[in-house]
């Protein structure tokens, strides 16, 4: 296939996935990640930034090598959706959730947009082999994302996006098929702000693009399946699952964030209605219902887990 056909069809489906509702597109070769890049997870993990997420220290070599998780792997297509819905909770909020949660979870959406992806990119070319991920697989997401040149992760390690910020989901198709690719984003999007390290009450972002896990407050309310360590009783400003902090000070989203055109990631009724009593008087039952039954984000953290961060933040609050 000549260089002219290869630049159409990955133009074709830079266009399809704009139409399916994906922001951004772009695509990288496969190949194994750079050696200040693999060096630095290696040491995230010997260090134990990673905490309890034993599964960031499994596979470790497919999490450096995509060529690991698809045969005859030389394409990786990397996307974007814009998750940002910003009044998705009453201005009097007491209890916090994070965004990314406030609607339908998005590996069900994002998932399903990908094979439609991939199902058109089938009725161009002949693929042998081809797998979809988002967030489920050991895929260095953000790191594939500036290889195909979406964006630069900034000090939070957060993908900024240029001229739309950084509340967005990744997800990406890898294949066996050559492409046209595009030039690595190579922008410093951070100079020398500060203000995501500055503004983290947990001081979770360590330095530049460094971040223990432990101390994240989204790992504290999600990932750490135990209470949280008393230490962190006067940080969390009232979050219960997950943090966005870090993004909401970024000068990328005060500026450039617009809404999500998505409807299933507006935000639930339990999310933009709920008062402080409705937190704290939910039962079993009504979890099942709010948080299970609509495929919410939220049902990460188990009845138990949620209900403790609820009390937890309740506890600091009775305690003033």
């Amino acid at each position: 296939m000549s260089s002219g056909d290869l630049h159409t069809i990955s133009s074709q489906i830079k266009s399809k996935a704009l139409e399916l509702g994906f922001d951004a597109c772009g695509i990288a070769p496969v190949k194994q990640v750079d050696e200040k890049t693999a060096k630095g997870f290696q040491k995230w993990i010997s260090d134990g930034r990673h905490g309890k997420m034993l599964y960031m220290a499994r596979n470790v070599e497919k999490r450096l090598n995509p060529a690991e998780l698809v045969p005859k792997a030389e394409s990786i297509i990397c996307l974007a959706m814009n998750y940002h819905c910003k009044d998705y909770q009453p201005e009097n909020a007491f209890y916090k959730v994070s965004q990314y949660a406030a609607g339908t979870d998005y590996h069900d959406v994002i998932k399903k947009k990908l094979y439609s992806l991939l199902e058109y990119i089938q009725s161009l070319i002949k693929i042998e082999h081809a797998r979809v991920f988002t967030d489920s697989a050991p895929v260095m997401e953000r790191y594939w994302a500036q290889q195909a040149g979406l964006g630069a992760p900034g000090k939070n390690t957060c993908l900024i996006l240029p001229g739309k910020g950084s509340f967005f989901f990744l997800g990406e198709i890898i294949l066996n098929n050559v492409l046209h690719y595009d030039e690595p984003f190579e922008k410093d999007m951070c100079g020398k702000c500060t203000r995501c390290i500055e503004a983290c009450p947990t001081a979770a972002i360590t330095g530049p693009g460094k971040i223990d896990a432990t101390r994240c407050i989204s790992y504290l309310t999600i990932e750490l399946k135990e209470q949280i360590p008393e230490k962190f009783k006067d940080k969390m400003q009232n979050h219960i699952f997950g943090c966005d902090i870090c993004q909401d000070v970024c000068p990328h989203n005060i500026k450039f964030a617009g809404k999500s055109n998505e409807p299933d990631f507006h935000p639930l009724p339990a999310i933009s209605l709920w008062s402080k009593s409705d937190w704290e008087e939910m039962d079993k039952s009504e979890y099942r219902k709010q948080f299970i039954k609509t495929r919410s984000p939220i049902a990460r953290a188990a009845y138990l887990k949620l209900f403790g961060n609820i009390q937890f933040i309740r506890d600091l609050d009775n305690s003033v």
